[in-house]
């Protein structure tokens, strides 16, 4: 998908935002995308720590015939 992308699409790019939003929006732009950025990790990371403990937590089932499971 990526194949083609070269520096001059890059600049006709970033050209169509800066006339959609223009000039004095951009840092603002910016500065929001990058709070929305830290705030996504930081939930991830959270996720992450929340999950592990739990993982470890659940007790082994063994489903071995013999094991008493189901007799």
């Amino acid at each position: 998908m990526w194949q083609g992308f070269t520096g001059w699409h890059a600049l006709i790019i970033l050209a169509v935002i800066l006339l959609l939003f223009g000039a004095p929006k951009l840092p603002a732009l910016a500065r929001s995308l990058g709070q929305s950025m830290k705030i996504l990790k930081s939930e991830v990371r959270s996720d992450k720590a929340d999950d592990a403990p739990a993982a470890g937590d659940a007790p082994a089932s063994s489903d071995e015939p013999g094991s008493g499971k189901n007799s």
